[in-house]
Order: structure tokens, then C-alpha cells, then sequence
């Protein structure tokens, strides 16, 4: 068991000016929970002030704009003095929940489209952003020396906010780091060409920052340590980088890495190892004297003090581990690390909705973006309900009503929790998705929750019990569209596939090019299986999230697997598939044929209940989806209970 005094991450730390209890720290994140003009929000302050009471020794608010301007999203803004008295709430919430605060300050650069700024972009030199496209303005001299004070004058305006400092975002491609990498600047005056014309901005922004806020207030930097792309600043360049910040002031780094055109590097799913950039963090404390920090992917406190007793960090930042369970800090510090609820690196909330500029949510945390709300309430008159489906959104609705002081039974038709998430956590790369299902069945467990497996819940189960409310969550299964062949012996499910009920042959095809398909294939072939995808779409995996499906792209391509897009499967034999492809036909051997042609609700049980007992019906149950939707509706049909 950890106590406060047997962890390293309890030591207090000097940073500058300021000391934290601990050494943990929330990486700034953009939510897109302020307003459009950068006010701070009650929903922006309640989810900030959740983290501060979890126990985290300091938050870094993300991306505070120094110019309207420079807004990739609609993220907090101190480029104005009336910006400064929201933001003042926030810092005094924080303050008195025992954290410390400081504000990350930051400037897209051509990271941004004029669909958000209404203009057009600005730059170190005037080339687009491979993935946004808009080809940017390039910055005058007088021009920089114009933003270069507008970097200063916002961290005046946070410190009169009350923010105990700020950290200078010179990572993840925008404006400052665009200057520091010849990846994007192909300047030929004094900003541009040598390393040190090219830290020459923000050692500016630095010295400018230094002189309006005085000696006294704490500048931290961040900065990714490789840029990821080609052509783009390696550790090396970093390094060098990171003395000369040192030298000019700077009391706090920041090691991260990628800009959006690796994007994957930035915010890593599943795919990525736990913890894959520490060393650049330890590259960079071996030559700077002060406070060095870590992040990437790092969600669970046992690593984090691995990271800390191994020398190679000062502080640790975890920011979709704090989305995923904002109390994290003060559960490990309890000895209580089998209640901390883990990020499973799916993107679904914190990433996939905010490129759509939308406020960020959490697939294992319902709750995330919604504190200010206080949906949540023990219950005055407890009731008995039973709730059928053990997939994610049964268990959540079961953990949140036992929670809540009602009487729960939850059925499971199988002899295994987990649903379709248990499915989807096989293929290679996917086992983090396993980490929700074993804390949801350990915490309904530990509530009493009544689970009864390999148990079909009927109308006559439901007569004998009675119960106060039925929760439907029986989830869904595969389509079986009308193809000539469908029901023949070699033609089997993905789901079956995956959980092992069945065995294929060596010459596979799979039918349906969606996630689950290509996730399925993959799997396979990593058994040694000749694997061929067939997709109606013109594209592969187009439902599944950026970044997790650049990795899919490329272990399918890796792993030799054929595919016909615009391809639609005609009939099923015993050993060929008959399709067609642009009005042509084919056949492709197979042996045995895979389906993941979509899901369809399973809803037979809402409609013998109907009319005779209370009912809510979430998840795929209602309709087929993932699971961020799922869970949520999970938590809601219980606290509505």
C-alpha cells in the first residue's frame, strides 16, 4: 500500500516562485468548455476545480490565446483586459481546492483555418499545414515583434488572473514551434536558417514575458522534443534548444512531441506504448539544471513513480489519465489504485469530437464535461432494479445506481462481462480496452451489485422479481444481409472469430471493410491466416478514429492483407466469394468467409417488457454505436432511476 510518505510522487517540488504538494501534474488539454470570446465558463471552472480536489499538485490550462487571431479552437483566451476577471474565478476555485494553477499561452500559427479565425493564417514562412491546407500569411518582422508583446502582455494579464504562472507553448507545431523547426520555416533573415536565429522568437517571447511580469513569477516551456516528420527537429536540435531557455529564464520544461501532421504523436491511442517519450524527457534533464517534465500517454500512477524513482523526470503530467478519473492522485495517495478509473487511450471523446470544435468528453468517465451539472445524487427512496446486459453501458447503469443506494441485479446471457468491448479488445494493439471492463466489474462487485451469468433475463423472470425498473442493455449483434450462401457452414462472425468460439481456415475473406472488419483481419493474419478484405466503400476503416486508424492502415498494409474496395459480395460458396467491382465480376477463393458487415439492436426484450414494468433502454440496444454514447446513457438512466 502507497501513503504519502512512501512515494517519491509525494515529494514537494520547487518550481521557481512556486511548491507542489506532489509531484503530478495535469497536462493542458483543450476542452472547448470556455465561450466563443474566451471567457471562462461554470462548466470550463467545475471541470478544473474537480481535478484540483482529486489531488493534483498543479493544473496547466490549456491554450490560452494571445490574439483571437491565433485560436486553433475556441480555447480560453487573456489576449483582452476583460478576459481577465472569469478567469480570476477559476484561479481562486483552484486555489482554495489546494492546487496550483498556471496558464499555458499559446498562438496557432497556420495551425488553424480562417473557417475558425475568420482570417486568413499566419506563419513563419507561407506554407500550409499538411492537414489543414491553408496556405498562411508570412509574418513580417514588425509583425513578430507585434506577437512577441502580445505573448507578454497575456501572461500579465494571468498573473493579474491570478495563475501562480505559465507555460509557453512551443510544442505541437504552432506558431513558436513553427520558428524553431526548418520543418516549416524556410525564413532567410534573422528568424530564419541557423538554430539560433530560429529560437530568436521565443527567447524574445521569454525576455519579454520575464520583463512585464517580473523575476518572481514562473515561466515554464513546452516543446516536443521531436517533431516527428520528416525534415522536422530531432532530440539533438531539442536539447540544444532547451539550454539556451534555461539560460534566458525559463524555470519549468515540458518534453512532448509530434505537430498535427503527426498528430498521433501529440495525443498517442492505444497503439502507443505507455510512456514512449520519457527518455526525451531524460535526454533534456541531462543538460539543463532546472525542473524537467514528462508526458505521453502516461496513465497510471505506478508508472508515473517508476518514471520518478528512475531519475529520468522531475514531474509527471497526465492529462487524459485526469479525464479518465480526476481523483487519481488522492486514490493512489489512499492506497486505493484499484478504484483509479484508466484511460484507455480509445480517442473517442477527447479527440475525435474536438476536431469537430466541439467540448471534449470521455468514454470511461461519464461525468467529464458535465460537473457543473451535479447529475449525480444518492437516492432518498431506494429502488429495485435490475438491469440486463453486462456490455458497458449495463455495467455503467448497475455501478451508478448501486452507487446511488438502490437494491441492483444485473443478468449476463454469457459467462462473461464486457460485451462487445470484450470483443474489441483481442486484435493486436486493442488490450487497453479491457481496462474498463475489469474496473467496472470490480466496482460493482464491491457495490453488491447481484451479477447473474449465463442467464437469459425473460418477461416470467421479470413477473417473479418484480422489479421497480428494468434497464435494457442487451447490446447487438452482426447483420446477416441477404447474400445468396450466408447461412453455409464456412461463414461465421467476427465476434466469434475474436472471442475464439470458432476457428477459420487458412485462406480467409472478410466481409466488410468497416473497424471491425479490418481489425478482425489483422488479427488473422497475425496467426499466420491469408486474409482478404471486401468493402462496398471506397475507403477502409472510415469509421474508425484519425489517429488509431493510421496504425490499422499500416499494420494492414504490413501484414500483406489484399483488399477490393467498391466492392460488393454477391454470393457465398464453399470456397469462393462471388463479387462485383465496378459492374465486373470476381470471385476470391475462401475458405472460410468472416462477417463484419455492421450491428444491429437487440431489442426483442424492450418489447415483451413493454407496458408491463418501467423501462430505459440505452447503449447499442437503441442503436448501434460506440461506446462513449453507450456509457453515458448507462450513467444517466441510473441517476434518473
Amino acid at each position: 500500500m502507497k501513503t504519502l510518505n512512501s512515494s517519491p510522487i509525494f515529494v514537494p517540488i520547487s518550481i521557481g516562485n512556486i511548491k507542489l504538494k506532489n509531484r503530478l501534474v495535469v497536462a493542458p488539454m483543450v476542452t472547448v468548455y470556455c465561450d466563443q470570446d474566451g471567457m471562462a465558463t461554470e462548466r470550463f471552472i467545475a471541470y478544473h476545480e474537480v481535478k484540483a480536489k482529486g489531488g493534483w499538485g498543479m493544473i496547466i490550462v490549456e491554450d490560452y490565446a494571445v490574439d483571437p487571431l491565433g485560436r486553433g479552437f475556441w480555447t480560453p483566451g487573456l489576449w483582452k483586459d476583460e478576459q481577465i476577471q472569469s478567469h480570476l474565478q477559476l484561479t481562486e476555485r483552484i486555489h482554495k481546492a489546494g492546487a496550483k494553477i498556471i496558464a499555458q499561452i499559446y498562438h496557432s500559427g497556420r495551425q488553424t483555418t480562417s473557417l475558425v479565425i475568420g482570417e486568413q493564417p499566419v506563419s513563419a514562412s507561407p506554407l500550409p499545414d499538411p492537414i489543414l491546407g491553408q496556405i498562411p500569411h508570412e509574418l513580417t518582422i514588425s509583425e513578430i515583434k507585434k506577437i512577441v508583446s502580445k505573448f507578454g502582455n497575456t501572461a500579465l494579464r494571468a498573473k493579474k488572473a491570478g495563475f501562480d504562472g505559465i507555460e509557453v507553448h512551443g510544442g505541437h507545431g504552432y506558431l513558436i514551434a513553427q520558428f524553431m523547426s526548418k520543418y516549416s520555416n524556410k525564413r532567410c533573415d534573422e528568424y530564419g536558417g541557423s538554430l539560433e536565429n530560429r529560437i530568436k522568437f521565443p527567447l524574445e517571447i521569454v525576455k519579454d514575458i520575464r520583463e512585464k511580469c517580473g523575476a518572481d513569477f514562473m515561466i515554464g516551456f513546452r516543446i516536443s522534443g521531436d517533431d516527428k516528420v520528416p525534415g522536422g527537429r530531432t532530440i539533438e536540435e531539442t536539447k540544444a534548444i532547451a539550454i539556451q531557455l534555461e539560460k534566458h529564464g525559463v524555470d519549468l520544461l515540458h518534453i512532448s512531441a509530434g505537430t498535427y501532421e503527426s498528430v498521433w504523436a501529440i495525443i498517442p491511442p492505444l497503439n502507443i506504448n505507455p510512456g514512449w517519450i520519457v527518455d526525451y524527457a531524460e535526454e533534456v534533464k541531462k543538460v539543463v539544471n532546472i525542473p524537467v517534465m514528462t508526458v505521453g500517454r502516461i496513465n497510471d500512477p505506478f508508472l508515473a513513480e517508476s518514471i520518478l524513482l528512475s531519475g529520468k523526470a522531475d514531474l509527471v503530467a497526465m492529462g487524459r489519465a485526469s479525464l479518465a478519473d480526476p481523483d487519481l492522485p488522492n486514490k493512489f495517495a489512499q492506497g486505493q489504485s484499484d478504484d483509479i478509473r484508466h484511460c484507455i487511450g480509445c480517442q473517442q471523446g477527447c479527440l475525435e469530437i474536438l476536431f469537430k470544435n466541439e467540448p471534449i468528453r470521455c468514454l470511461v468517465n461519464p461525468v467529464l464535461g458535465f460537473e457543473y451539472l451535479n447529475e449525480f445524487k444518492k437516492t432518498d427512496n431506494p429502488k429495485k432494479i435490475t438491469v440486463v446486459g453486462g456490455g458497458p453501458a449495463g455495467l455503467e447503469a448497475a455501478r451508478t445506481a448501486a452507487l446511488a443506494g438502490h437494491r441492483v441485479t444485473l443478468y449476463e446471457k454469457t459467462d462473461h462481462l464486457g460485451g462487445q468491448f470484450a470483443v474489441a479488445a483481442i486484435p493486436p494493439s486493442k488490450g487497453d480496452l479491457s481496462a474498463i471492463v475489469s474496473w467496472l466489474a470490480h466496482q460493482v462487485k464491491k457495490l453488491g451489485v447481484n451479477v447473474i451469468f449465463d442467464t437469459e433475463y425473460t418477461s416470467e423472470i421479470c413477473t417473479r422479481e418484480n422489479p421497480d425498473l428494468v434497464i435494457v442493455a442487451t447490446g447487438s449483434v452482426h447483420c446477416t444481409p441477404k447474400i445468396t450462401g450466408i447461412d453455409r457452414e464456412n461463414v461465421v462472425t467476427a465476434t466469434e472469430v475474436l472471442l475464439g468460439k470458432v476457428s477459420t481456415k487458412d485462406k480467409v475473406v472478410i466481409a466488410g471493410g468497416g473497424q471491425v472488419g479490418c481489425e478482425t483481419a489483422v488479427y488473422l493474419a497475425s496467426l499466420g491466416k491469408q486474409v482478404t478484405i471486401v468493402e462496398m466503400l471506397p475507403t477502409l476503416a472510415s469509421d474508425e478514429e484519425l489517429t488509431r486508424r493510421i496504425f490499422l492502415m499500416k499494420a494492414i498494409k504490413d501484414s500483406d492483407i489484399e483488399c477490393f474496395t467498391e466492392t460488393k459480395i454477391k454470393g457465398i460458396d464453399v470456397e469462393c466469394v462471388q463479387c462485383e467491382t465496378c459492374n465486373k465480376p470476381i470471385e476470391i477463393t475462401a475458405e472460410t468467409v468472416v462477417l463484419a458487415l455492421g450491428m444491429q439492436p437487440v431489442n426483442t426484450l424492450a418489447k415483451e417488457l413493454d407496458g408491463k414494468v418501467p423501462i430505459k433502454v440505452i447503449g447499442d440496444a437503441v442503436e448501434a454505436r460506440d461506446a462513449l454514447e453507450a456509457i453515458r446513457e448507462g450513467f444517466l438512466a441510473a441517476c434518473r432511476a
